[in-house]
This record gives C-alpha cells, sequence and structure tokens, in this order.
C-alpha cells in the first residue's frame, strides 16, 4: 500500500470510528431531553460534527470549507436552490395526487397530532435543519470527500448512496420501496456534492424535502408529526402513497428523484459557472 493510500484509509476508518461511536454515545445522552425524532436528528448533528472537526483540526488547518461548509457568493444560493428543488418536489407529489383525488386532507384529533400545535413548525424546522446537516456530515463529509479525492467519483457515490439507505432500515414502516428510493436519493445527494464540491446545496435538497413533508401531512421516513392539524388521507394503495413510511415508500418519490438527476445536470449550474 502506497503511503497515501494508507493515509487515506487511516482517515476513513478514525472518521467512521468517531461517526459510529457518535451515534451509540449521543442518543444515550439526549434521550432523557426529547422524543425519539428529536434525538435522531440531534445525535446525527452531532456526531457528524464532532468526526469532521476532530479530523480537519488533526490532518487538516481546521478551515470548514475542507469538510464542504465553506461560505461563499455560491453557498446562499446552492442552499435555497436545493430547498426549493427538495421541497417543490415533495408538494408536486402531493398536488397530484389530490388532483387526481388519489388522497385528500383530513384533519387530526389534537390527541392524535403528536408535536401538537402550530407553535411547534418552527422548532420542528430548525430540528429537522439539525438532522439533514447532522447526516449530510456524516455520508458526504470529510471522508466522503477524501475518498472522492482519492479513489473516484463514481467509485464511491453509489455505495455511500447504498450505506445512506441502509441506515434507514430500522424506520417503521420501512419497504424494499422504500429503502430503494432512500438510496436513490442518498445517491443523488452525493452528486449534489459532486457538482458544487460543497455541502450546501445537498443540505439545502435534504432539508427541504424533510421540512415539506410535516407540513403536507404525511409521514417522513416512518416519523408521524402532526404539528399542522391535518394528514394526507389516500385513496390509494401503497405503492403510491408509501403507507406507514410516507412518501419515500412510493413511487412518485421515485419520480421525483429522477427528475431531480435531471435539474441536477441539466438546470442547477456548476458552482462557478455563473
Amino acid at each position: 500500500m502506497r503511503p497515501d493510500q494508507l493515509r487515506l484509509l487511516v482517515r476513513v476508518l478514525v472518521f467512521v470510528l468517531l461517526a459510529v461511536l457518535g451515534q451509540m454515545v449521543f442518543p444515550a445522552l439526549m434521550r432523557p431531553f426529547g422524543d425519539l425524532l428529536v434525538v435522531a436528528a440531534l445525535s446525527s448533528f452531532a456526531a457528524g460534527a464532532v468526526a469532521n472537526a476532530v479530523l480537519v483540526r488533526g490532518w487538516e488547518s481546521g478551515k470548514p470549507s475542507e469538510f464542504g461548509l465553506g461560505w461563499s457568493r455560491d453557498a446562499g444560493r446552492e442552499a435555497a436552490t436545493g430547498i426549493a428543488c427538495g421541497a417543490g418536489g415533495a408538494a408536486l407529489i402531493a398536488g397530484i395526487s389530490l388532483a387526481l383525488r388519489m388522497a385528500t386532507f383530513e384533519i387530526v384529533p389534537t390527541a392524535a397530532r403528536g408535536w401538537s400545535g402550530i407553535v411547534s413548525i418552527p422548532v420542528l424546522a430548525i430540528v429537522l435543519l439539525f438532522g439533514a446537516v447532522g447526516e449530510e456530515l456524516l455520508f458526504h463529509g470529510y471522508a466522503f470527500q477524501q475518498l472522492v479525492r482519492g479513489v473516484g467519483e463514481f467509485a464511491i457515490v453509489l455505495p455511500v448512496g447504498i450505506v445512506f439507505g441502509l441506515a434507514h432500515m430500522g424506520n417503521q414502516g420501512v419497504t424494499l420501496l422504500a429503502i430503494f428510493n432512500t438510496i436513490a436519493w442518498g445517491v443523488l445527494l452525493g452528486c449534489a456534492y459532486l457538482r458544487t464540491r460543497a455541502l450546501w446545496l445537498s443540505i439545502g435538497l435534504h432539508f427541504g424535502w424533510n421540512v415539506a413533508m410535516p407540513l403536507l401531512g404525511v409521514n417522513l421516513s416512518g416519523f408521524t408529526m402532526g404539528v399542522t392539524g391535518y394528514a394526507l388521507r389516500w385513496q390509494t394503495t401503497d405503492l403510491w402513497s408509501g403507507g406507514a413510511y410516507g412518501l419515500e415508500g412510493g413511487l412518485g418519490t421515485t419520480l421525483v428523484v429522477m427528475g431531480l438527476f435531471f435539474l441536477l445536470y441539466r438546470v442547477i449550474p456548476e458552482r462557478g459557472s455563473l
């Protein structure tokens, strides 16, 4: 093994070790302070932040740009574009379903809402933002970026996307189609990094999609949030609706992810191309 290959292997292994330890330690520490969704989101953020910070402080100069979070004139545009595309894709599925009478909105009794009350929407949005940033740091942060440089772009994107999908296998209501769609999302988010060489677009896509789910009244990866007081009730099969897993378990998401790939490579500009 060449010295550069050995350095890459050591860095990736240290990153993975820190990430795994973080995902074991932080949920245990945070469990008394919130429900499962809050614990999962904040634990992912904490584990991702610690793993990236330790590696860039230990082997690099410690700048956020060394794990994809350097701020530039493109960063805000990329984040906003990602949010619009992610939320727009979810809204498109819901809009078509409502127009074709495949679904209707239904009032949810207060006792069954979970995160009860409209005041919880900003809090939930912040929690989901932390969760999106955390997952991007874990799956497409320093280790992913080092592997892209050392091994090759498309040799790494698919394996990491598969790991991203398999990491959701324990979620409630999961199906084979849900895992397939989540893997496709993982590949899309990895390609968003390749397109921009930063995490802002992938964070925007991730957050925009996630935050749209509770606003549309549907489950997010098996989590029921119910903050709006209404829910999307389906008059179709789980093949389209995704069942208990949410839209990510349905064919609508499969089609939307294909459309987002098209936008990524045909419409969204590469960083520095404007």
